[in-house]
């Protein structure tokens, strides 16, 4: 199959370091002699047809930017196979031989039907929970790492200057990457993830020791997976008398330039995907094992599931008082 002209969409969330696998597929693409079409607003614009053609000098100045020059948006219309069918219809009208699709797993799954239909589709990990059971690591994650780091930095100054704890609610959906990894970058007291659950009286035992020992104030990173941080502060607060706030961080987590990482990973992902789909390669979501840009079925892996790095979250407990 001689691939001439794909497209590339961003879907789902924003993630910072789309922009950035946006440039690497539209130049890898062209680099190869292909033509590349930017679909506007995700699947929503993949239907309607709303499509730009991508010359070298589009993708020159957006490498540092936040959210996705393509835009995106959920389309519910994409989940009946009769969406699909629409979809497949404009590809097909505009020569479009091939598919990027940059999102999480419920893009990857328009991508898998969309390549059931006829149009191979390449998937490329970008979400900020890193959530992606077959990839360790997905596209935005450092940069919301940090972001949240600097958030969380900011509220510990507030909560040490008035002998405070500071219950913060951080992204992650059903995931406590972020917390996690944020929540021994802040050194929180407490970190509370999904995956492990709330142990309110373990927590409130952690506090009361630690201030035992002389700790005037307290961080208590808590996943949106969990969520509750008002009623977590007000029972702090009543148990150990100590005066304390939620914080619900938000969007603010999902915005921003992308890190060195980012762009890196996100770089080396857009280019895979384009040497995959200049092999007439289809169904398949590329991702980063052990350091390195592999690739696998899109139903592989959407069937895996991520294991969460108890050792981890056991040291952050152990180095936290």
């Amino acid at each position: 199959m001689s691939v001439k002209k794909i497209g590339v969409l961003t879907s789902g969330g924003d993630a910072p370091g789309m922009n950035a696998a946006i440039r690497s597929v539209v130049r890898a693409a062209l680099k190869n002699d292909m033509q590349v079409l930017g679909v506007r607003d995700g699947y929503t614009g993949l239907i309607k047809g709303d499509l730009v053609d991508m010359g070298i000098r589009s993708v020159s100045d957006i490498i540092q930017r936040g959210g996705t020059y393509l835009y995106t948006a959920r389309c519910p219309e994409f989940r009946e196979w009769e969406g699909v069918l629409k979809a497949k219809a404009v590809c097909e009208n505009v020569g479009m031989d091939g598919l990027v699709v940059i999102g999480g797993d419920g893009s990857f799954r328009g991508a898998a039907d969309l390549s059931r239909a006829g149009i191979p589709c390449v998937g490329i990990p970008g979400t900020i929970d890193n959530d992606i059971a077959c990839t360790e690591y997905t596209i935005g994650y450092d940069t919301a790492m940090n972001t949240t780091m600097e958030m969380v930095d900011k509220l510990r100054d507030t909560a040490q200057s008035h002998d405070r704890c500071s219950v913060v609610e951080v992204m992650g959906r059903r995931a406590g990457y972020i917390a996690l990894n944020a929540g021994i970058a802040c050194g929180a007291t407490y970190i509370v993830v999904p995956e492990i659950g709330l142990d309110m009286d373990a927590m409130l035992n952690k506090i009361k020791a630690a201030k035992a020992l002389g700790k005037r104030y307290f961080i208590i990173m808590v996943a949106e997976g969990v969520g509750h941080v008002d009623e977590i502060a007000e029972r702090i607060e009543k148990e150990t008398g100590i005066e304390s706030r939620s914080t619900v961080l938000g969007h603010v987590q999902r915005g921003g330039s992308p890190t060195v990482t980012d762009r890196v990973v996100a770089s080396q992902m857009g280019f895979h995907a384009v040497e995959l789909l200049k092999k007439g390669i289809g169904n398949r979501v590329v991702a980063q094992q052990a350091g390195k840009i592999v690739d696998f079925d899109i139903q592989e892996a959407l069937s895996m599931k991520k294991e969460f790095p108890l050792d981890l979250y056991n040291i952050a407990n152990d180095i936290s008082f």
